[in-house]
């Protein structure tokens, strides 16, 4: 094994990087001025202890913590079960959330009957439309799928802020950078799924979610004096 792969499987190290990431996280948001909009239907659900469906892009997931108020209730956050997956499921438990991890080797069955198992117990669930490998901002069609499965509410949420760091990755993640301001917006996505929709109904409610979170993400770019982009470029 080479010493660069026994770095990246450390335990300590991975601790050590997981602790950085979410102080560093959690440092830039208390040092920052932000405008919260838009929650109010969806705390509310939460705090009567109605789970619902959280969606975001995965371009701005690094905030997820301050979009959802896990004070009100509990949150799973679906990772990939890559490396880079785990590392940022264990950043976004480091900041409340708890977290179900995906696999090639976990059936699609398994998966939905454990969203259906949390959901039944009262816990929402966090899912990044084109997580985890993109394309960017392309929605899957897996919120629809369990939109329809456990009948939760589907709200989707953005953050922007005037200062970020765009990271070296796929969908070019944003960094929110201490000593800014910036804004994090909610909006329900009220689409009625029904129990059994056609491939053609599906196929319309994945494009309308896609328009949906395009909009809220270009919503809150604009409120911080950025122009709006439907893709990411360099």
């Amino acid at each position: 094994m080479s010493l660069r792969k026994k770095i990246a499987d450390s335990p300590r190290v991975n601790r050590f990087v997981e602790a950085l990431f979410a102080n560093y996280v959690s440092f830039a948001y208390r040092t920052s001025r932000w405008h919260r909009s838009g929650f109010e239907e969806m705390d509310a659900c939460v705090a009567r202890g109605e789970p619902v469906i959280f969606v975001l892009w995965h371009q701005r997931l690094i905030m997820a913590p301050y979009l959802f108020d896990t004070s009100l209730g509990r949150i799973c956050a679906l990772t990939s079960a890559a490396r880079a997956g785990r590392l940022a499921g264990q950043i976004l438990v480091r900041l409340g959330f708890e977290t179900i991890p995906m696999s090639s080797h976990k059936r699609h069955v398994a998966l939905s009957r454990e969203v259906l198992r949390r959901t039944k117990e009262g816990c929402s669930i966090g899912i990044a439309a084109d997580g985890p490998r993109g394309p960017t901002r392309i929605s899957s069609g897996v919120p629809i799928t369990w939109a329809r499965m456990t009948g939760c509410r589907v709200f989707t949420v953005a953050f922007a802020e005037r200062r970020v760091l765009k990271m070296p990755t796929w969908d070019k993640q944003m960094l929110p950078l201490p000593f800014s301001r910036g804004v994090l917006i909610c909006k329900e996505w009220a689409d009625t799924v029904p129990k059994k929709p056609s491939e053609q109904e599906a196929e319309t409610l994945r494009l309308s979610l896609q328009t949906a979170l395009d909009a809220i993400t270009d919503q809150a770019d604009r409120a911080v004096g950025h122009s709006p982009t439907t893709r990411v470029t360099d």
